[in-house]
């Protein structure tokens, strides 16, 4: 590998985030490294101190200062790996109300590879804003792939891996 892949990881509130370290050990596996950003709500689901450690960055939740330095190397690549539908319609809407949200709506602009994983109740995935923000954000350029039922991260290592 020539070049260091840098993900900017975007963690939502959805059941798998409580296992969120399992999809990093394999990201590390394979060659990437791992800044995590949570949702406020993910923030109080999982470990931040443990996942620092676990990439070597701090997980953020809020903006930084004006003028601060940046925590995170700059992103190759940004997934939100779990989605939720919340996220979707927000991101879709252009609403930047925090940080995570900010980081994907700059990517989408940036020319960077934007990956989504969402994990949705079908009575959610079945509300027809959903299904066109969805679309919209295909059409910016976002590759979507749904997580299924029984997790398996090797999904997600799977299509961040291709080029």
């Amino acid at each position: 590998m020539s070049a260091t892949r840098v993900l900017a990881l975007i963690a939502c509130a959805a059941p798998p985030v409580q296992r969120i370290s399992d999809l990093i050990k394999l990201l590390r596996a394979d060659g990437w490294t791992v800044c995590l950003t949570a949702t406020p709500t993910a923030a109080t689901w999982i470990d931040r101190e443990s996942l620092a450690r676990q990439t070597g960055y701090p997980v953020r939740v809020e903006w930084r200062m004006p003028g601060g330095p940046e925590p995170h190397p700059p992103a190759t690549a940004v997934a939100v790996v779990p989605a939720t539908f919340n996220v979707i319609n927000k991101w879709a809407s252009g609403v930047n109300d925090t940080l995570a949200l900010g980081i994907l709506n700059e990517a989408l602009g940036g020319g960077l590879p934007v990956y989504a994983f969402p994990n949705v109740k079908a009575q959610l995935a079945a509300h027809p804003s959903y299904s066109h923000n969805l679309r919209l954000l295909a059409n910016a350029g976002v590759k979507a792939v749904a997580l299924p039922v029984k997790l398996d991260w090797r999904l997600v290592t799977s299509r961040l891996a291709a080029p």
